[in-house]
């Protein structure tokens, strides 16, 4: 079995501006740098046969590159603060190539995707942050604005969970070409 997922990867560049922001909140538990990306569709766990078929109905997608932008902070969980995030803008041609995704995913077999698409890069995991730090965190970082990346490709990667966290493996790169 492999633990999939859809996504697109950072130059160290951009990595590197995404660590200086993880700091000043006890108890995060920050995301390895080297691990940061950007989510199209987590896919879970499939068999070789699933993924070679996920393969297949991705490699025929045509999209044009593109540029995002990531720019501020926020947090998922309403009851339970979960997840510290970096923003991504709305960019019409990230979302169609989502939906490009999405559809094809749909065509090799896997079930739709339940949850709307809200583009994000996790910094951290939450377990009871004190409000008053993540209160000064957010504030602090609310103007965080990353320099334009342009997007010419995205990844098919594996997710290997380990105790010190998972490590991503590239399984295949789709270029975009118009």
């Amino acid at each position: 079995m492999l633990r999939l997922f859809v996504g697109i990867e950072f130059p160290p560049e951009l990595k590197l501006r995404l660590s200086l922001l993880q700091s000043g909140i006890a108890g995060a538990r920050w995301i390895d740098p080297g691990n940061f990306h950007l989510t199209l569709r987590f896919i879970g766990e499939i068999d070789e046969g699933t993924a070679a078929d996920v393969d297949e109905a991705l490699l025929p997608l045509k999209a044009r590159p593109f540029s995002v932008q990531l720019a501020g902070v926020g947090v998922f969980g309403a009851e339970k603060l979960r997840t510290l995030w970096v923003g991504v803008e709305r960019e019409p041609a990230l979302v169609t190539l989502q939906g490009k995704i999405e559809l094809a995913l749909m065509r090799a077999g896997l079930p739709p995707e339940p949850r709307k698409f809200a583009p994000h890069v996790t910094l951290a995991r939450l377990r009871d942050p004190r409000p008053g730090e993540l209160q000064e965190f957010l504030t602090a970082h609310a103007r965080f604005r990353a320099e334009p990346l342009r997007v010419d490709r995205f990844s098919l990667i594996a997710s290997y969970p380990t105790k010190a966290g998972s490590v991503y493996e590239d399984q295949a790169d789709y270029l975009l070409s118009g």
